[in-house]
């Protein structure tokens, strides 16, 4: 008896950035596994170096656009809309991968799994800004960190269970780092809009 896919909910997924990268490109596509209590998305994105990047053809290209439509489109699948066979396309996914282009992996609610308080900081860095944003990258309640331009040096999105876990990593973590200069919190109240597929230019 197979099991009963459980209905879509909004989903909370930002691009990771490496403070080492020039650019940033990130493909996210919907993914629905037929596991009771779960509502997986699965991710397809990565971080993009000038001094290393690898250039994608129209077929690579027409292959991320179709995992961007269903993540779980098998091989076989994919190679009949783009034309390649099943053996090609698991090469091009994997060179896609290893090179970094691409990044798939299953992203849950943070919401319906105990986390019930969002918010994107804005930090000002007195300092390195790479280096903060490193030590930044390494607390597991921050999800998304990337340099920026503007009012803010850095921005983080931090994922915690409630309001005082929020007051405890913004105190007693992000606001103790050295350089850290000040840090302004934008707490979400309701998801709007979240988009995966925007396809490839």
């Amino acid at each position: 008896m197979e099991p009963t896919p459980v209905p879509s909910a909004p989903l909370f997924v930002r691009p990771f950035a490496n403070p080492n990268a020039d650019t940033v490109r990130i493909f996210t596509v919907k993914l629905r596994i037929p596991l009771p209590f779960h509502d997986l998305t699965a991710r397809i994105g990565g971080v993009s170096n000038k001094r290393n990047t690898m250039a994608l053809d129209s077929t690579s290209k027409a292959i991320i656009e179709q995992l961007q439509l269903d993540g779980r489109r098998s091989y076989a699948e994919i190679g009949k809309a783009v034309g390649l066979s099943e053996a090609a396309v698991r090469q091009r996914v994997q060179k896609l991968t290893d090179a970094g282009v691409m990044q798939i992996v299953a992203v849950t609610d943070p919401m319906r799994l105990g986390f019930s308080r969002q918010a994107m900081l804005g930090i000002r860095v007195s300092g390195d800004t790479r280096v903060v944003a490193d030590q930044l990258a390494e607390m597991p309640e921050i999800s998304y960190v990337v340099l920026s331009a503007g009012s803010f040096d850095i921005m983080v999105e931090i994922v915690c269970e409630d309001d005082d876990a929020l007051i405890e990593v913004l105190n007693e973590k992000i606001r103790a780092l050295g350089g850290v200069a000040s840090t302004e919190t934008f707490v979400y109240l309701q998801l709007k809009k979240q988009k995966y597929d925007w396809g490839t230019r």
